[in-house]
């Protein structure tokens, strides 16, 4: 370990995120340095109800511990979380997509994040210059006479640069990306508007837009053939829920389907609660193991919402 040497802002930071968190929230550093910096530079590790935040590469690490820390201080602050409770049978496609809805959601908070860091200048020139850095280690220029295996990494790693800059590089920059990355760049612009559209600023505004990148992501995907997401049903969307909403039935809100995919934590047979409004993945039913399918559905979809959520632990945030 090397000795923490940390701007006090991110030692601010920490206390902000200490006050609010149940256990101990800590920051450790590592001893690589790679000479850039990228989001993976980073994890957390919880022991006995503690967080530490380990930086594995010191390259920038007051920059990448508050990154991580800002992270974990959403999720505290109540904006809503992805989880991952269907499987496709396929360990390595279920990895791929996991990978790939994390990535796109983490676009969506890196708006507050960002914005969070340059207003506590964590970001100057010099971050700048390290994070352009980074994202040419992650992708390799494309090949004008051929598409390779690398373009949807391409797209979410340059999508994430234009997250990083407010949509605003320098001439300079833009004309090399645009150089190096002409399909990805164009398509990154296309999704990134999707992002910017519309401010992010409170769980409700996060949600929505997680929500339609995810399906601005599958028609990228399918404009260039690419296997796609189809994260409105993989992936499992926090709701963000008004007063009344948390009182209305069930059926007033959701609806309920089965789904080609199966439960993880039984191993049957899924049913997905779609929201009605923009048909994302609520939560994921296992198949009713005694009641006749028709009673059990009849009385899930009579219970209020508010109930609902509460039999099947599932976290909402209050809008």
């Amino acid at each position: 370990m090397t000795e923490l040497k940390l701007k006090q802002q991110v030692t601010d930071l920490l206390s902000a995120t200490n006050s609010i968190f149940p256990g101990n929230v800590t920051v450790t550093l590592g001893d690589q340095k790679s000479g850039y910096v990228r989001h993976d530079q980073a994890e957390q590790l919880m022991q006995n109800g503690d967080i530490e935040v380990h930086v594995t590469d010191i390259t920038a690490p007051s920059y990448t511990a508050s990154h991580e820390v800002m992270h974990l201080l959403l999720l505290l602050q109540g904006f809503p979380q992805i989880t991952f409770n269907l499987t496709t049978n396929n360990a390595k496609l279920d990895e791929q997509l996991m990978a790939i809805a994390t990535e796109l959601y983490d676009m969506v908070a890196h708006v507050l994040i960002v914005k969070n860091q340059r207003d506590h200048d964590l970001i100057d020139a010099d971050i700048e210059d390290l994070y352009v850095k980074g994202v040419y280690a992650t992708i390799d220029s494309e090949d004008p006479n051929q598409d390779d295996a690398m373009m949807t990494l391409r797209l979410l790693t340059l999508t994430d640069l234009l997250v990083f800059f407010g949509g605003d590089l320098t001439k300079e920059r833009a004309a090399k990306v645009d150089a190096d990355f002409p399909k990805a760049w164009a398509a990154a612009k296309q999704l990134y508007q999707v992002i910017a559209t519309k401010p992010v600023e409170s769980p409700f505004a996060m949600r929505r837009t997680v929500v339609k990148l995810f399906k601005a992501f599958d028609d990228q995907m399918l404009a260039w053939d690419l296997p796609l997401l189809h994260g409105s049903e993989f992936v499992t969307m926090q709701s963000v829920l008004s007063d009344r909403q948390q009182r209305l039935e069930v059926r007033q809100l959701f609806d309920i389907y089965h789904s080609e995919m199966v439960e993880t934590a039984q191993q049957t047979r899924a049913f997905i609660g779609l929201n009605k409004n923009d048909r994302q993945n609520a939560f994921v039913l296992p198949a009713p193991a005694e009641k006749d399918s028709d009673e059990f559905f009849k009385e899930l979809y009579a219970m209020n919402v508010k109930d609902l959520f509460a039999k099947l632990n599932m976290p909402f945030t209050i809008r």
